[in-house]
């Protein structure tokens, strides 16, 4: 993700307690940047979550709440006809 030009701002108000602990986390871990620092806490805070980040590879259509057989042939199947 280095490589990509991120067209989005998005700007957000610290504690000053926040912004130490921030710091402190950064330093520790030698991170360029507390943009990068940020952006590394969000990924592991979206993991921790369950969320599955998108790679530049995938389509909406990857994203799915369920995995579906009706979905992977396109028809319905023995279940959906009980229903």
């Amino acid at each position: 993700m280095n490589d990509l030009t991120r067209p989005e701002r998005l700007q957000i108000m610290l504690t000053q307690e926040e912004l130490a602990a921030l710091d402190d986390w950064r330093f520790a871990r030698r991170m360029p940047s507390r943009a990068a620092a940020v952006r590394e806490l969000l990924k592991r805070g979206l993991e921790a979550e369950g969320v599955q980040l998108a790679e530049g590879n995938m389509r909406s259509r990857d994203f799915g709440v369920v995995d579906s057989p009706m979905r992977a042939t396109g028809g319905a199947t023995k279940d959906d006809s009980d229903r």
